[in-house]
């Protein structure tokens, strides 16, 4: 049986679909951030061309404190940025820095919904049924299919994910997925 391949296929005479504008109509511009890093470890920062300064009375950027102005900048446009770095050297490292996710926050103005109390009940023993695979990189991680946890390969290569009785509910064909993130391999078994 031939593998699918991961890509997917398109006729070679489609065009591709059209690029769509952000709402303001005009293209997406990513910010640039430009570190300069002299011999003494002094720096630079500027944002698409402009000075970056720290704030008054706070001593001048140096290497140091790059990670802490990249996450503030970060955090404060909100969106993916062009990271150049000029070293004393002469040479240069660049890259994309994507902000950090949104979690929901627990706003104090908002009163909890409180919960109903039931008696407590005595707790079963879980059932847990067992899926399996081999051919991972040993200790590589391997995800759960619906993704409910994950596992590491054992020294040999093998994996393996014990599932609740809920768990294995929600897998509505029956089967589990076994995913190496580092190597791709993938494992489908039956839950019985």
């Amino acid at each position: 049986m031939t593998p699918k391949p991961r890509y997917r296929r398109t006729d070679p005479d489609s065009q591709p679909p059209a690029a769509s504008l952000p709402p303001s109509g005009g293209p997406i511009v990513v910010p640039v951030v430009e570190f300069t890093i002299g011999a003494d470890g002094a720096m630079t920062v500027t944002v698409d061309g402009v000075p970056h300064l720290p704030e008054p009375f706070a001593p001048g950027w140096r290497r140091e404190s790059f990670p802490a102005i990249l996450d503030a900048l970060a955090a404060r446009y909100r969106t993916p940025l062009r990271v150049q770095v000029r070293e004393a050297d002469g040479s240069t490292f660049t890259d994309i820095i994507t902000p950090p996710r949104e979690r929901p926050t627990v706003r104090p103005w908002e009163a909890p919904v409180p919960e109903a109390v039931s008696p407590p009940m005595s707790a079963a023993q879980p059932v847990l049924h067992q899926v399996a695979g081999s051919g991972f990189v040993p200790g590589e991680d391997v995800a759960v299919a619906i993704i409910h946890a994950h596992s590491d390969a054992s020294p040999d290569g093998t994996a393996r994910a014990l599932l609740t009785a809920e768990q294995a509910a929600a897998a509505v064909t029956g089967e589990v997925l076994l995913l190496g993130r580092i190597s791709g391999t993938l494992a489908v078994s039956r839950l019985l």
